[in-house]
């Protein structure tokens, strides 16, 4: 199983995107996962998360204006991301706990990233 982020690409400030982080094959369920950026020259980041329970916790940097969610249906994540700054340029990772079918407990996965560029 891999995890297949999409979504990313270049808007000018002010900007929005969606991105989107699925499986590459069917499975089970996916417990908790998080979003992390790295940005040139600096140590990967956490942005935002949600727990099994629901609950979502946000980096500072992005609160109220950055939203993860998940669709159960399609065992799919998905950052929405608004208001869009230069600082908020990286390559941003899916990381997520998930129970494929026939396994016995979650497995942590990582995407292979996918870039934003917030330019003019």
């Amino acid at each position: 199983v891999q995890l297949v982020e999409s979504g990313g690409g270049l808007v000018p400030p002010g900007g929005s995107l969606r991105l989107s982080c699925s499986a590459s094959e069917s499975i089970f369920s996916i417990n908790n996962a998080a979003w992390y950026r790295q940005a040139p020259g600096k140590l990967r980041e956490w942005v935002a998360s949600f727990t099994s329970g629901g609950a979502t916790n946000y980096a500072d940097s992005v609160k109220g204006r950055f939203t993860i969610s998940r669709d159960n249906a399609k065992n799919t994540v998905y950052l929405q991301m608004n208001s869009l700054r230069s600082e908020d340029t990286a390559v941003y990772y899916c990381h997520a706990s998930i129970l494929i079918y026939g396994g016995l407990s979650y497995t942590d996965y990582w995407g292979q990233g996918t870039q934003v560029t917030v330019s003019e």
